[in-house]
């Protein structure tokens, strides 16, 4: 048996560092070649580094959330052969799980767009201060009787002695506290905090919304829309549509009405290169869709939204929201939007502030449908109305622009038979 160093393999595009994410093996255990040894992180990527050959972890180097160079020590692994203590593992055939996003999103947004994300990345357990571990709880026999006469499984209680051991003090404060299968008030006090590193996909979502309210002076524009006749007109293609469409929400139709407006105002489908100096405006529409998983915020990309109809932009929203979900997503399909679509759906909000997804110049953030009572002709009626609220660079698009794109967008969606025309 031997020594085998194995260090970070170059993992292609140019990048020269990574940050672990998750580990998934530890000094002691047995791999297989290809196990999966850790999750890494690059600017591009969440990536799994696969074992070269069988053996036993020795060691592994760094936490996650450190930060290492391609060509450091990964894991130094027990081998059959006689491989060279300082012998380099060979350029791995790694395998994308997720990608990170590649610029901030809106506050509300997808997933981090984006874990969206959910492409696979697993944040780390947090940190818990003064919570029992959950295997078996630590607690002297009188404490467990006392638990046991009053049915409280003790796995629930948090313990204030040493590694989490369960006082008596903290038994009855339980109690008092109206725990499981105890109601009333209590004034106890609660002490214990819960210490969660930001790493991965988290860390990602956060240096680029920092470098989009840095570098980007925000302006948001808000206005109401009457969506009455557009969420009409929704309802009656859902009841009508082919085996084969899929049922409409309202999102298509915000896209299909951005991708006109975008026709007539370029300025909000463009990125912006502060460095340079340089705007891009582009004729293709490629819509970012703000979209939460489980691992954090993600933004896949509806890309040439101008050259689908309504049922094609339904059917490519729910295959891309899959997949962003599920962890198949490719890099292509979260990256490269011009603007993008934010919403909390149906928990809403009457209006937010979106936070531009840089390098973009604008984004739209849609907020709850509500019922009210509006006057109409002089009479009082009811109607389904939403506020839409509008991001954008003033470096870029000015106040004007905005309103002049917004009021053209609202008239399409309040006779939503011009979207088509």
């Amino acid at each position: 048996m031997t020594k085998f160093i194995f260090k970070l393999p170059d993992l292609g595009e140019g990048v020269v560092e990574a940050e672990i994410v998750e580990w998934h093996v530890k000094a002691g255990d047995l791999v297989k070649e290809d196990d999966n040894l850790c999750d890494v992180m690059t600017d591009k990527a969440t990536v799994e580094i696969p074992a070269p050959k069988d053996g036993t972890v020795l060691a592994i180097s760094g936490e996650p959330g450190d930060i290492i160079s391609v060509g450091a020590e990964l894991v130094a692994l027990e081998v059959a052969g006689a491989a060279s203590e300082s012998e380099e593992a060979p350029k791995q055939e790694t395998k994308v799980q997720a990608k990170a996003p590649e610029s901030a999103s809106a506050a509300p947004v997808a997933a981090p767009a984006a874990k969206a994300a959910p492409i696979q990345e697993t944040a780390p357990e947090p940190k818990r201060t003064g919570v029992v571990a959950p295997v078996r709880a630590l607690a002297s026999p009188a404490v467990r009787r006392r638990a046991a006469e009053a049915g409280v499984d003790l796995i629930q209680v948090p313990g204030s002695g040493p590694r989490g051991r369960i006082t008596r003090d903290d038994f009855e404060g339980f109690l008092a506290g109206g725990g499981r299968g105890f109601a009333g008030r209590s004034n106890a006090k609660l002490t214990g905090t819960n210490e969660i590193k930001v790493i991965g996909l988290r860390r990602k979502i956060a240096e680029k919304m920092q470098t989009a309210k840095r570098h980007i002076p925000h302006f948001t524009y808000v206005d109401e829309v009457d969506v009455t006749e557009l969420e009409a007109l929704r309802k009656h293609l859902n009841d009508h549509r082919m085996p084969n469409q899929p049922k409409l929400t309202v999102l298509p139709f915000l896209m299909q009405a951005l991708v006109k407006v975008l026709q007539d105002f370029p300025e909000l489908n463009a990125t912006f290169d502060d460095e340079d100096g340089v705007i891009t405006q582009y004729e293709g529409a490629h819509i970012g869709i703000a979209t939460q998983t489980d691992n954090g915020l993600m933004v896949p990309v509806v890309k040439h939204a101008e050259s689908l109809d309504i049922w094609e932009s339904a059917s490519e929203v729910v295959r891309l929201s899959q997949a962003t979900r599920g962890n198949s997503a490719k890099l292509d399909e979260l990256t490269g939007s011009s603007i993008t679509i934010t919403s909390l759906g149906a928990m809403g909000g009457i209006v937010t502030t979106p936070v531009i997804n840089h390098p973009e110049v604008a984004i739209i953030g849609i907020n709850k449908m509500m019922e009210k009572l509006v006057m109409e002709n002089g009479n009082v009626t009811q109607r389904l109305v939403m506020n839409i609220s509008t991001s954008c660079d003033h470096r870029v698009v000015d106040g004007f622009v905005a309103a002049q794109a917004i009021q053209s967008y609202k008239a399409l969606l309040e006779h939503p038979a011009t979207i088509f025309m």
